[in-house]
């Protein structure tokens, strides 16, 4: 029987070989990207890009494309949605709310439903809860249906968040695989770019119709792709595995010695010791738990979220045009994302997190005195370009860092055995606090449009803390040293 710990193995432990083998080694600067902390086989020398692989990642992407558009879409629908089906404040911040209702039933799903029926119907199966929710939403007469599409689009986008990732890792090469993990997380922010920069000039009911491309195009594209090798291994299917495994890497190679080294992956974790979910709480996990954790609860109260969903509202405080402010902050996005995955691979996990957070504590203070220079004749002509210039700073700052690291470490601090119930837990963690975040935030800027950003502030600098006393490097370091030297009693299973 498959184990469930196998769904979070093969994207993030470091391959395991049996006694009698040599550990292959990383090369190059992939070493340091979350790619290469794979639990997974090397390639052979041989592998080489084809074709098919460069094909199959890019309608796999899709689905990360798909997501960012769905993290895009809230702040520049917000005044047409509102004055056409005149919803109240409660009534749209529950439909900006609602989709991280939808990610958290995703979350716990994700992993059973990608191991049982594979990783291309799993992206199918997503597919179609995003479409049925994207056309929900542009054929929409009151919020009910409102409602109703955006929660589909939730539980569609969280499990891409979880399979895109999976089957893009068990795919490429490792020569390659650093790159090719890297563009889930530049699809993601293109998507969020296109909606806020394209959602500027049309209406939202034809913005919709945008975020339905990306699933059409991916729907189509399944067909012509193979299924992941690794998962028809373990699932005993050795006819399809050699096949796709040979579509892959090309008509032409030898995969003697990459089909053996799957195959003794696949018998290496049949072997391993799935804890239950209670022993997750034991002693010797307690450190992993609270940095895990402890990264997704921060990462979510700093109300990035909640900013993201809900910028047009903040420019509009300030007195920036929205369509303008948002125009401006789509065009940093993807270069922004660009090079924090530069970054990535040089500085460190640990050096980007207190960076970013230093940011946002920066940002966010300032912003905060800029809406507090709003109330002051003397200073209010400050507040516009201060606020957007904060926000700009803010977006930057998390892209760099708290956007996509706390997922990295999460991968990284688990051991196997736990890792499947680890990964539901802080999961469930961060799409329950972005709900919490997302509901509650306009009734924030109700209060005090200065002490919401001041409290932000807060968070951020408490982030900073915590990073620098709790949070290990995990660069340059097997999944072995780091489970050991966070870990109280830990031991190779």
């Amino acid at each position: 029987m498959v184990r469930e710990s196998m769904e979070e193995g093969l994207l993030t432990s470091r391959y395991q070989l049996p006694p009698n083998e040599t550990k292959p080694t990383s090369n190059g600067a992939d070493g340091d990207s979350l790619a290469d902390n794979l639990n997974m086989p090397s390639q052979p020398a041989a592998s080489s890009l084809t074709p098919v692989l460069v094909f199959s990642t890019f309608v796999a992407v899709c689905g990360s494309f798909s997501y960012g558009c769905s993290l895009g879409y809230s702040s520049p629908a917000e005044t047409g949605i509102m004055e056409d089906l005149d919803l109240s404040l409660a009534e749209y911040s529950v439909f900006g709310s609602i989709m991280t209702i939808g990610g958290m039933v995703g979350a716990i799903l994700s992993g059973k439903i990608t191991d049982l029926i594979g990783r291309k119907r799993t992206m199918w199966f997503s597919d179609v809860f995003c479409t049925v929710g994207w056309l929900a939403i542009a054929f929409a007469k009151n919020a009910l249906w409102l409602d109703i599409g955006r929660l589909l689009i939730g539980l569609g986008v969280s499990i891409f968040c979880y399979v895109v990732p999976v089957y893009v890792a068990e795919i490429a090469p490792k020569s390659y695989r650093g790159s090719f993990a890297s563009s889930n997380q530049l699809m993601t922010s293109s998507g969020f770019a296109i909606m806020f920069f394209v959602g500027s000039f049309i209406s939202w009911r034809t913005l919709t119709m945008i975020g339905t491309i990306p699933c059409v195009v991916q729907i189509i594209g399944l067909f012509f792709i193979p299924e992941s090798p690794r998962w028809l291994a373990k699932c005993g299917r050795e006819k399809e595995f050699e096949a796709s495994l040979k579509r892959l890497m090309g008509e032409n190679s030898d995969i003697s010695e990459e089909a053996a080294e799957i195959k003794d992956y696949i018998a290496t974790l049949e072997q391993q010791t799935e804890a239950s979910f209670l022993e997750l709480f034991q002693r010797r996990y307690a450190d992993a738990l609270i940095v895990g954790v402890g990264l997704m609860l921060l990462q979510q109260l700093g109300g990035n979220s909640a900013v993201a969903y809900y910028t047009s509202s903040i420019f509009k405080e300030s007195g920036i045009s929205g369509s303008l402010g948002l125009q401006v902050l789509a065009v940093l996005q993807i270069p922004v994302a660009t090079l924090g995955l530069l970054l990535m691979d040089r500085s460190g996990r640990r050096p980007l997190l207190l960076v970013s957070a230093s940011g946002l504590c920066f940002s966010y203070f300032l912003q905060g005195l800029a809406f507090c220079f709003k109330e002051l004749p003397n200073l209010k002509a400050l507040t516009p370009p201060l606020v957007l210039s904060c926000t700009l700073i803010g977006a930057t700052a998390f892209t760099i860092g708290l956007g996509g690291i706390p997922w990295i470490i999460m991968s990284e601090i688990f051991p196997i055995n736990v890792k499947a119930q680890a990964g539901s837990l802080v999961t469930l963690v961060n799409w329950s606090t972005a709900w919490i975040m997302t509901y509650s935030f306009n009734f924030m800027m109700d209060w005090s449009l200065a002490g919401t950003f001041f409290f932000f502030s807060g968070i951020s600098g408490l982030t900073v803390l915590f990073v620098a006393k709790l949070v290990p490097e995990t660069k340059e370091r097997t999944l072995e040293e780091i489970q050991a030297s966070i870990t109280h009693s830990f031991s190779v299973i």
